[in-house]
């Protein structure tokens, strides 16, 4: 697309209006980083002003076995490996204390699709942090609330009422991947389809349930498959209102089945950059410091993200994949301060 139209699609956007799936395309085309972090700043700035927001949580892994062996992914174990494991009960009563102590909210619950845990097992221990913690849990994923409809011969919003009722308090949006089944045939197979993520989100967002949408980038798609993904999920948005954050990140290839090369800054940049502009309805897009560092996670702020994500007190899964950043509450402060934002904490 000539320059010239780049120019107007970016400045309509900073005008406000919004983005075409087919301009989009051209922008995750465009090489004009510069160009591209203005309008996606400008639409961060509208949103949210200076405010930069983070949590202090913990990713807990409930169990590492799961059936769907992805190819992109380096954590799942089979059953009966000797490295599988399903946390008991104290074990993970250990790390909600702690997080707690550490001035944790929230955790992130996930784990993998174990092929013999019914539906049970994840509502008693939902009751069980609940009955004695005061804490948000953002737990679960839609490929795991499909595994657990399938068990259970139940359809998904039946699901997620019982975990409701339990003590769900929000669904995060793992397992999406790209949501482009020629993508998702090659490197999740068995996972759930991307119609059956989409409509878990829809089932979630009809019952009040709030939600976040991931991305991932560098699995082997094309601009197409990637715009296929932004658009079904700002067309759910549209309808629902129910997303409240966007994280895309980027795939880490090391010990995994699938490898190849992770994206670079500048292609993770470029990304978050056309999220910001072509996700006008969703409010929040998050800087992912796991995958890409401080360095990068805090240029991320001039480039449309307003939230730094989590502490991360424990993280698993993109550790398996032999990325090991670390950053301290203080150190995403100092980040965000010296971007020139001013952070503020939240709950979920």
């Amino acid at each position: 697309m000539a320059a010239h139209n780049i120019t107007q699609i970016l400045d309509r956007s900073l005008d406000g209006g919004r983005v075409s799936p087919q301009e989009a395309a051209a922008l995750l085309e465009c090489n004009d980083l510069p160009a591209l972090a203005d309008a996606a700043d400008a639409a961060r700035m509208r949103l949210h002003g200076r405010t930069t927001t983070y949590v202090i949580d913990r990713n807990i892994n409930y169990t590492n076995v799961c059936c769907s062996r992805c190819r992109f992914c380096a954590f799942y174990r089979h059953e009966g490996s000797p490295s599988a494991y399903v946390l008991s009960h104290d074990e993970l009563a250990r790390k909600i204390e702690e997080t707690l102590a550490l001035g944790g909210t929230r955790i992130l619950l996930q784990g993998g699709l174990h092929p013999t845990k019914k539906l049970d097992f994840y509502t008693d221990m939902l009751r069980r942090i609940k009955c004695r913690y005061h804490i948000r849990v953002h737990g679960f994923s839609p490929p795991e609330i499909i595994h657990f409809a399938g068990l259970a011969s139940l359809d998904a919003a039946e699901v997620l009422r019982r975990l409701i009722d339990a003590g769900l308090d929000s669904l995060p949006g793992g397992g999406a991947e790209i949501l482009d089944d020629e993508i998702r045939r090659n490197v999740s197979p068995g996972k759930c389809t991307a119609d059956e993520w989409i409509s878990v989100m829809r089932a979630a967002h009809d019952l009040g349930l709030p939600t976040t949408a991931t991305m991932v980038i560098g699995l082997g798609e094309k601009t197409r498959h990637r715009i296929n993904h932004l658009a079904r999920i700002r067309d759910l948005q549209d309808r629902t209102g129910g997303f409240t954050n966007f994280i895309p990140w980027t795939f880490q290839p090391t010990n995994t089945k699938l490898g190849g090369r992770p994206p670079g800054g500048f292609e993770y940049l470029r990304m978050l950059a056309v999220s910001r502009i072509f996700l006008d309805n969703i409010p929040t897009v998050q800087a992912s410091w796991v995958t890409q560092g401080k360095a990068v996670a805090q240029a991320a702020l001039r480039f449309g993200a307003n939230d730094f994500g989590s502490t991360m007190i424990e993280e698993n899964v993109v550790r398996a994949a032999g990325v090991t950043y670390r950053i301290s509450l203080e150190e995403i402060l100092e980040a965000i301060r010296t971007a020139g934002f001013e952070p503020r904490q939240r709950a979920g």
